[in-house]
């Protein structure tokens, strides 16, 4: 498969869309580690700041291990920050913080796309677990039913991708704008974060586009779209 050309064309570029995705996050978020900001707040600081402004008090700040392993949990209203985003006074740590706090104040105005991609969940890790073994193994055996069916449980992957960007694109618009109108960061400090965040946005558009170039290569080479291939 890796030497197939159609790969080639397809489903590497993209590959190599999303390491070039990552590395932009890890260069951007380095960079910026290293730019304190003015008024001192750390991520878990900066983050409580903004659950105060919006009202909500429900909403734990807790430290995770893992580089860049920051998230915000609806299910049980957790908001979890790396040791690098949760201590740090760094215009980067700040960014995320703010971003993480961004998904629990949608969480609390009930944003319709959050509320659907929690949805998702369960149906994408099904999706990304088996989709692609059943593709894989129906291709080999010349099965188009068996891609098909695949492909079914695949796309569940690519919904949930394609759901994450308006929630991620909206949870960074929220803390670039929030963190300059509550003082978190001044207007220059905005810069850096803007350069995280949009960076790390990428890495949700890159994952979509190589999810959706996968699904393709394995509906065209199993002759399920385009003709069958001989």
């Amino acid at each position: 498969m890796f030497f197939d050309p159609l790969y080639l064309l397809m489903v590497l570029p993209a590959l190599g869309l999303s390491l070039w995705a990552s590395f932009k996050t890890k260069s951007a978020f380095n960079k910026y580690s290293k730019v304190l900001s003015m008024r001192g707040l750390s991520g878990a600081q900066a983050a409580r700041q903004l659950l105060n402004y919006a009202g909500i008090s429900d909403v734990k700040i807790v430290q995770t291990s893992g580089m860049l392993s920051d998230h915000y949990n609806p299910t049980n209203k957790t908001l979890a920050l790396s040791e690098n985003v949760y201590r740090s006074s760094s215009v980067a740590a700040i960014g995320v913080a703010c971003h993480e706090a961004g998904h629990a104040i949608q969480h609390a105005e009930g944003y319709g796309p959050l509320w659907l991609r929690s949805i998702l969940v369960p149906t994408a890790n099904i999706g990304s677990s088996v989709g692609y073994i059943v593709m894989l193994v129906g291709l080999f055996m010349a099965s188009q039913n068996m891609v098909l069916v695949g492909a079914i449980l695949f796309s569940a992957v690519l919904a949930f991708q394609v759901v994450t960007l308006p929630v991620e694109f909206d949870a960074s618009a929220r803390a670039k704008r929030l963190a300059v109108e509550q003082g978190i960061v001044t207007a220059q400090e905005r810069r850096g974060v803007d350069r995280v965040l949009n960076a790390a946005a990428l890495t949700y558009v890159a994952a979509a586009v190589s999810t959706l170039m996968t699904l393709l290569y394995f509906l065209l080479r199993a002759g399920l779209l385009g003709g069958r291939d001989d």
